[in-house]
């Protein structure tokens, strides 16, 4: 396979036990050009103590990894490195590793916490494991190639914990979790749908209450493409047929912000734009539709509230503890779309910036300029990058 073929979407998400401030369970990813690294590591009991030696673990173990080393190091630096508990007499931390270079080789190795669940086209697959027996310690390790839209779903047993004594006597088993996993899946769900699904049954289980940590991490294979998104007309008219032809010969989503951009683009394509005169949100204006294009909003305004909400989306990636609820992208907005279609639909993105004063901006009832709009998309392209996408603009 070529080098960076594949792009690793990965979301996680913990809910905490009953009564606690900080999680016992911690998630560590590393994104580097050629590999994207996740740890899942759940620590002995709950509170402060669980949440020092998960945290110390994830680090160890993500730091190492980065320095190539081999799975015999990272256990035994965490057994030399990780506080002892006084009332046990031992330092006890699980951990699951999904290392998945971009070319599509697969590494994990897991350490007694549940196994991980996996899904290829669909189907549920177990990769072949070998155990190996280091520090005295049973690691079950496995190397594979992914597929595109593989996904690998890993999780701490507060999971499978969910339900103990309240809905289900003995807790929710791993069968039935894939089982859910499967039959919840479809070739199109992020990695974050997945995982807010799941967690959402592991707290209806719990009633709303928690009795352990509980931590879902997904990873989803994705095969790279390009999305282009067009914003403002060209600084000359001449350009706006090579444009056009540049935008639709993209490998990934096709977009377009701007009323004055869109009628260029539906001019130079010889279709008609469709307007969707219904507001979803009282804020953003309506979008409209042209054959061919897979979305089409309004400019400033929506591009305005769009980066309000992906600001909100990177604070949530980077964070298996979210400090508030889960940013709503299931809105008809335009805003919500084209935010939802950037952060999981796509994984390189081409913003195709216009360098020319839009006249409907020249009044003084709008007292918007070029630079504005230049500074939202440099802003929305760093928050993408933030997140593990590949973000260029050009201008044009």
């Amino acid at each position: 396979m070529r080098n960076n073929e594949f792009y690793v979407d990965i979301y996680s998400q913990s809910l905490l036990k009953k009564g606690e401030e900080l999680c016992g369970d911690m998630v560590n990813v590393i994104r580097r050009p050629d590999e994207t690294i996740l740890v899942l590591a759940d620590g002995m009991g709950s509170g402060v103590k669980a949440n020092i030696l998960a945290t110390l673990t994830s680090k160890i173990i993500s730091t190492l990894m980065i320095g190539n080393a081999g799975i015999d190091e990272c256990v035994e630096t965490i057994s030399e490195t990780l506080p002892v508990c006084r009332e046990r007499g031992i330092a006890y931390s699980t951990f699951t590793i999904v290392r998945v270079k971009h070319n599509g080789e697969v590494y994990t190795a897991e350490f007694d916490g549940p196994e991980f669940v996996m899904l290829r086209n669909g189907v549920l697959d177990e990769p072949e494991k070998e155990m190996r027996v280091i520090g005295g310690k049973e690691v079950w390790e496995s190397h594979f190639f992914a597929e595109p839209e593989d996904m690998i779903v890993s999780f701490s047993d507060g999971v499978i914990h969910a339900g103990i004594g309240r809905l289900i006597n003995l807790g929710w088993k791993r069968v039935n979790v894939m089982e859910f996993i499967q039959r919840n899946y479809d070739r199109k769900m992020s990695s974050r749908t997945m995982t807010r699904n799941l967690l959402e049954v592991c707290n209806h289980l719990y009633e709303g209450e928690p009795g352990d940590d509980t931590t879902v991490a997904t990873v989803r294979i994705m095969p790279r493409t390009t999305t282009r998104v067009m914003v403002g007309p060209a600084s000359s008219a001449e350009m706006d047929g090579e444009q056009v032809r540049r935008l639709m010969a993209a490998s990934g989503k096709k977009i377009v912000c701007g009323g004055t951009t869109s009628k260029i683009v539906a001019r130079e394509l010889g279709k008609k734009i469709d307007v969707d005169l219904k507001y979803y949100d009282d804020d953003v204006p309506p979008t409209a539709y042209i054959e061919g294009v897979d979305l089409v909003t309004e400019g400033i305004l929506t591009l305005s509230a769009a980066e309000k909400l992906m600001e909100a989306c990177q604070k949530e990636y980077g964070s298996n503890v979210k400090s508030s609820g889960p940013v709503n992208l299931e809105k008809k907005d335009g805003a919500t779309k084209l935010v939802k279609m950037l952060v999981q639909d796509c994984t390189d993105i081409v913003f195709m910036m216009g360098q020319a004063d839009n006249p409907a901006h020249q009044n003084i009832d709008a007292p918007i300029n070029l630079s504005i709009k230049v500074r939202i998309i440099q802003h929305m392209a760093e928050l993408l990058e933030q997140m593990g996408k590949k973000s260029v603009i050009e201008y044009y």
